[in-house]
């Protein structure tokens, strides 16, 4: 589908946002780093079991970038095993915290912090730093579709990267709005009503090809815009290979983003 012929048939746009709006790894890495140094600088630390001082000293930014990582596939991990109806209903808030205990008790360090320090700790979710092309293509494409998030992100923080990021969304499609969370077509379906439109009016804008293949399967349009580190799918794989043909607008890394979203678009 060439991007004019897009562009004539949706009057909305629904956004994934961790990892596609939002950069999840750099912040919070940045924040575990700056977290544990200043734990260990502190009075406080002496009251920590020697071996616990020793492992976070040791910790190098590559092992809490790693901790990172494990933070990010919890997530994953959660929002793909819960079962609508069946599951209790938790937000990503809650399951940040509670992934958050349970890693520090893997990785040997338990009681590093106080539960008021894990909660502070656990807001970084809500300050996380947009790539540098969002606000700006956001904010353009705004000037001609309605634009919103379609996120497993809570609402509350999914308002708070809104503001932080000056992101420039009409409207916040959460999880929370549908008691689901992606890939349920409850998500997809449910944003698009929000918007007052059709699934076929709607272009979902993400940097996973797996969310994108769900949207699709339920009439929507599909816009790929490549980050760094996003894509869980290989190149090499057919299911990649085969996205190349059903994706109607593809976005590469060095392509600016949203900024060239907006410009492919007509905008």
């Amino acid at each position: 589908m060439s991007s004019a012929s897009l562009a004539s048939q949706i009057k909305g746009l629904t956004f994934d946002v961790f990892g596609t709006v939002v950069d999840c790894r750099t912040p919070v890495t940045k924040a575990l780093v700056e977290a544990a140094a200043a734990k260990i600088a502190s009075p406080a630390s002496g009251s920590l079991p020697p071996d616990i001082q020793a492992r976070v000293r040791a910790l190098t930014k590559d092992d809490w970038a790693a901790f990172t990582q494990e933070w990010l596939y919890s997530y994953g991990k959660f929002t793909h095993s819960f079962v609508p109806g069946v599951t209790e209903w938790k937000d990503i808030d809650t399951h940040h915290y509670d992934s958050f205990i349970e890693l520090l008790d893997k990785w040997q360090l338990p009681g590093l912090y106080t539960p008021d320090e894990m909660k502070q700790l656990n807001k970084i979710w809500h300050a996380l730093e947009p790539w540098p092309d969002s606000s700006e293509g956001i904010h353009k494409l705004g000037t001609r579709f309605k634009v919103s998030t379609l996120s497993n992100g809570n609402r509350s923080l999914l308002a708070d990267l809104n503001e932080h990021g000056n992101l420039g969304f009409q409207y916040l499609a959460s999880a929370e709005d549908f008691k689901a969370y992606k890939p349920n077509p409850a998500t997809y379906l449910g944003a698009c009503r929000q918007l007052g439109l059709e699934p076929s009016e709607v272009a979902m804008v993400a940097a996973h090809l797996g969310d994108l293949a769900s949207a699709r399967a339920l009439g929507l349009r599909t816009i790929y815009v490549e980050r760094r580190h996003e894509e869980d799918w290989k190149p090499d794989e057919e299911r990649y290979r085969e996205a190349k043909e059903w994706v109607d607008l593809w976005i590469k890394e060095d392509e600016d983003g949203f900024k060239e979203v907006a410009e492919r678009l007509g905008i």
